[in-house]
């Protein structure tokens, strides 16, 4: 008598986020720029921070420096990593045998985004309850948007690595190809400079950066001072990448090597 063993999708994509685990661990340099690099990169931030003229914007040293450290967290330990991850993966044909078996192509990809938006997730608590500790910034005045400036940039950047690495032949050329997208988020989206010291015609284009609607939730919900006509905006436009990105993904993303 045969027995058929049923699967599910969420079965499925633990046990491809469980291998996936084991080889990103293997992969040191990945590995490293995920877990140290936001938490080294805030750092240096606090003494700039303090030398800032914050009067009348609303902000402390511990409200600037918090939402850019998981500002960071998202740039490197979710968008870097994983579009190394999906570039690699490629490369080795793993994709390519993954879609011969059960698995769907949207369990591919969110299975394999599973260990590095579990990482993010975990460096932002730590991150979170660190600099509300150490730099005395206290808890958000509202926390619901905190969690969903972090929930959006999730989603809005594991798409983003796919569509990245859509374009990368290799997992060298991966990391120069995610390098525009990291630095203009650095420069433009609140990361050094927050929106409220920029120029009012500046700070309007920045706001428009794929980033920059996830550092406004987190930082408009810990500071408190977010307007209901902001969070709308804010919420719009990270949609409004997210979407863009989904359909790049469905359009372009490469499942074979590019040779």
């Amino acid at each position: 008598m045969s027995t058929v063993t049923m699967t599910t999708p969420a079965g499925r994509m633990r046990a491809l986020a469980r291998a996936e685990l084991t080889l990103l661990g293997r992969a040191k340099g990945t590995l490293f720029a995920a877990l140290f690099v936001p938490f080294v990169i805030p750092l240096s931030m606090q003494q700039a921070a303090k030398n800032m003229d914050l009067k009348g914007t609303g902000l402390d040293v511990g409200t600037v420096v918090l939402p850019s450290a998981l500002g960071f967290s998202l740039l490197f330990a979710v968008y870097s990593a994983l579009t190394a991850v999906y570039v690699a993966r490629r490369e080795e044909l793993v994709l390519k045998r993954l879609r011969t078996g059960e698995l769907r192509d949207p369990e591919i990809l969110a299975g394999a985004a599973l260990p590095s938006l579990v990482i993010a997730i975990v460096q932002s608590v730590i991150l979170a309850v660190g600099c509300a500790v150490l730099l005395d910034a206290g808890a958000p005045s509202a926390p619901h948007l905190v969690v969903l400036g972090v929930a959006a940039g999730l989603v809005m950047f594991a798409a983003l690595a796919a569509v990245t690495g859509s374009f990368a032949r290799s997992t060298e050329s991966a990391q120069v190809m995610s390098m525009p997208l990291i630095f203009g988020s650095m420069i433009g989206s609140g990361l050094f400079i927050p929106f409220e010291v920029m120029p009012d015609k500046v700070a309007a284009v920045c706001e428009l950066l794929p980033l920059s609607p996830v550092v406004e939730l987190i930082r408009g919900g810990w500071a408190g001072h977010l307007s209901a006509g902001d969070t709308l905006a804010a919420v719009a436009t990270a949609v409004a990448w997210t979407l863009v990105a989904v359909f790049a993904v469905r359009r372009w993303f490469r499942w074979e090597p590019r040779h």
